[in-house]
């Protein structure tokens, strides 16, 4: 198995201007050049990070956030079909193959990592990142002239 690693270059400038750190588009290693896509949305009280990873079980994933780093990661290894491990079987084709992938995002000093959430659902591992407290946009106040 061959390792490779990537890093992405697409910028979302909404993003590098508040966040000023350039890993947070995520650094990837990828095996057989499977890299999931991935989409991050900002809103008022928090941002949304979503991978494109179909065919998994949540058992798959291993999710961790360390030193503000949030790392994901799985391995899968597609068995042969029915026939298991028959060393008798003779194929004349197979495309049944291992994956791996491990992205990390270092994530913004706003974001609340205590209180981050995920779901997997229809091929997609959705991330809730929710923003601290003295982030989120304050109030339009107003101030009366004495």
């Amino acid at each position: 198995m061959m390792s490779i690693a990537h890093k992405n270059t697409v910028s979302f400038p909404a993003f590098m201007n508040e966040l000023m750190k350039p890993d947070w588009l995520g650094g990837a290693e990828v095996a057989n050049g499977k890299l999931p896509a991935v989409n991050i949305k900002e809103s008022d009280t928090e941002y949304h990070l979503e991978l494109a990873v179909p065919g998994r079980k949540k058992e798959d994933f291993s999710i961790e956030v360390d030193n503000e780093v949030l790392a994901i990661s799985t391995e899968t290894k597609n068995e042969v079909g029915s026939e298991g491990k028959n060393e008798n079987v003779k194929y004349t084709r197979r495309e049944f193959s291992f994956s791996a992938f491990k992205r990390t995002f270092t994530l913004p000093e706003t974001i609340n990592t205590d209180k981050i959430e995920a779901s997997y659902e229809d091929g997609i591992l959705s991330f809730k990142l929710p923003k601290k407290e003295e982030a989120l946009p304050k109030a339009k106040r107003m101030i009366e002239l004495s």
